[in-house]
């Protein structure tokens, strides 16, 4: 090889560095590789709607949360509407199945409320991001 055949990996190399790249340790990657295994829905009174999902691979309660919400926002599209406010959710852990139970309103107009999700928007998130609705 010639000289500038040593050059150029190690320029580039530099270049990497200095950019900012960094070689991820595989260990401290985290492997996401959900099973989401359904959703049950369940119309409880005029807007107040109930969303139990299912899933396995998840990371944390959020994984499960972001499902049920997927849910709630597709259902809210259905039903006519553009946008929902998060009530609660409660998640649990059993053997690594994971259990969501959301309670959402559902409405025409942007609620009142801290927790609102425009239903247009979280649903192209969802499907963008693989995770499956109503």
């Amino acid at each position: 090889m010639n000289r500038l055949g040593l050059i150029a990996p190690v320029s580039l190399a530099c270049a990497g560095a200095v950019a900012g790249c960094t070689v991820e340790d595989p260990e401290t990657v985290s492997r996401f590789a959900p099973d989401y295994r359904g959703i049950e829905t369940r119309l409880l009174d005029g807007d107040l709607v109930n969303f139990r999902v299912e899933m396995t691979g998840a990371r944390d309660r959020e994984d499960v949360g972001r499902y049920a919400e997927c849910a709630a926002a597709q259902y809210t599209l259905i039903r006519g509407y553009g946008f929902a406010r998060h009530l609660r959710t409660n998640v649990v852990d059993e053997g690594g199945v994971w259990r969501g139970d959301a309670i959402y309103t559902i409405s025409p107009a942007l609620p009142d409320g801290l927790k609102t999700i425009d239903a247009e928007v979280v649903v192209a998130d969802c499907a963008e991001n693989g995770i499956p609705m109503v």
